[in-house]
């Protein structure tokens, strides 16, 4: 069987825009990049999305369409060299009335600088930049650049869009490889699913399947003959991009909700796609204190027995003691109220400086301290619980301040009920 020929996704990569599926939000009447083509434009864009959604292939259809002088970088093997190569031809193109396009694959790994030496062919016209990137450009791309290109968002095809692609690239494959091949739509679905958006991963399957896993002719490929090349699947992570603060927000998010469900699909998410299981760790402890605080003051020390469990057994095992305390801290009772304390706290030292401390609860080793009024009138709340609540501990000036503003919720409402108390002792 002939094996040579370039990848199923470059032989079907479509000729025109109306040929090419997906970014519907895009390309559709109301899409921005319709609308712009319509006037006769194409300015520069940064397209951000997930792998196997078109980016490649929308740039070329783009620089196509508008008749421009195509050049295609990757930023994982160009320099500035290459960049200044091309904008002198962008400049000599636009002296003759012709537009140059540079389609720069992987912008997000050109450093500062590189993409410093983008501004001015981009500023100047002379090149019309569409970069492409998997990563948010907000964390990837400088501002400056930023501000001279356009980001279109692109999204992970949909199932019923793939399905399409799969069904088109069988017909290919029957012509390429010139022999009859049927496949089932169960086949079709099932790598659809499989794919998770990504078109060049479902046309490499099927394509893979067919040398692989080919039928006698006439016969079809089945979901069972499929089987071993569906035996795993890549969840989409990484630990220092966006989807790793995506997923954390989720993960923090549904233990503040009290949804014990979300925050264990979210936490399993992190762990089975390698995330530091002390990392989580780390979150929930601190989770404790700024959304649980008082309201279950165990929820601090479970946080931290769960790490140091983990420390312990680590991974596997010490897994489950994460779970463990993730549940809690998710149905446990919540407050943040010591945590907005804390922050009244500040903006109160910020605003009024350095108040002196009350002569009443200031210490008085000596007797000239004493003689001059350091510790007078101060009452041991052990052994005088009543006129306890006569001590003037704040600086005269925040003597009416309330900073902690313990809520009805779990232990917090008996602290409430203390507090109380003690204000009418008063």
């Amino acid at each position: 069987m002939q094996t040579s020929l370039p990848p199923l996704a470059h032989r079907l990569r479509p000729q025109s825009l109306k040929e090419f599926v997906g970014q519907h939000h895009l390309l559709s009447e109301e899409g921005f990049i319709a609308r712009m083509l319509a006037q006769g434009h194409l300015d520069s864009m940064i397209f951000w999305g997930p792998p196997g959604c078109g980016k490649t292939t929308l740039a070329t259809l783009l620089a196509g369409a508008v008749e421009a002088d195509f050049h295609k970088l990757s930023a994982v093997t160009a320099g500035v060299a290459d960049i200044r190569k091309i904008a002198k031809l962008g400049r000599e193109n636009q002296e003759r009335g012709r537009r140059t396009v540079l389609f720069l694959d992987e912008i997000h790994r050109f450093n500062k600088a590189q993409q410093d030496f983008l501004l001015a062919p981009v500023e100047e016209g002379c090149l019309i930049l569409l970069g492409a990137t998997t990563e948010n450009p907000s964390f990837s791309i400088i501002t400056p650049l930023l501000s001279r290109a356009r980001v279109a968002v692109l999204e992970a095809l949909a199932e019923v869009e793939i399905k399409l692609l799969l069904e088109k690239a069988a017909t290919r494959l029957a012509l390429d490889y010139r022999r009859n091949f049927k496949v089932t739509t169960e086949v079709l679905v099932a790598i659809a699913a499989y794919a998770q958006g990504d078109a060049r991963r479902a046309l490499n399957l099927l394509e893979m399947a067919f040398i692989n896993f080919a039928p006698e002719e006439g016969d079809e490929l089945t979901v069972e003959t499929l089987t071993p090349l569906l035996s795993g699947r890549e969840l989409a992570y990484d630990r220092d991009g966006e989807e790793h603060f995506n997923q954390i927000s989720a993960f923090i998010k549904s233990m503040r909700a009290g949804n014990p469900d979300a925050t264990l699909y979210w936490l399993g998410r992190m762990l089975k796609s390698g995330e530091e299981p002390l990392y989580c760790a780390r979150r929930m402890i601190r989770f404790a204190s700024e959304d649980i605080g008082n309201a279950a003051p165990q929820a601090l020390q479970l946080a931290i027995n769960a790490r140091q469990a983990y420390e312990t057994l680590g991974s596997p095992e010490g897994e489950l003691a994460l779970y463990q305390a993730a549940v809690y801290l998710a149905t446990a009772p919540k407050s943040d109220a010591v945590y907005l304390a804390m922050k009244r706290v500040a903006q109160e030292i910020k605003v009024t400086g350095n108040q002196p401390v009350p002569l009443q609860v200031r210490n008085a080793p000596t007797g000239l301290m004493k003689e001059l009024g350091y510790g007078r009138d101060y009452v041991n709340p052990h052994r005088d619980v009543m006129n306890s609540a006569l001590i003037k501990a704040l600086p005269e000036k925040l003597i009416e301040s309330s900073f902690y503003r313990p809520t009805e919720n779990g232990y917090e409402a008996t602290i409430r009920q203390r507090l109380a108390e003690k204000e009418g002792a008063r």
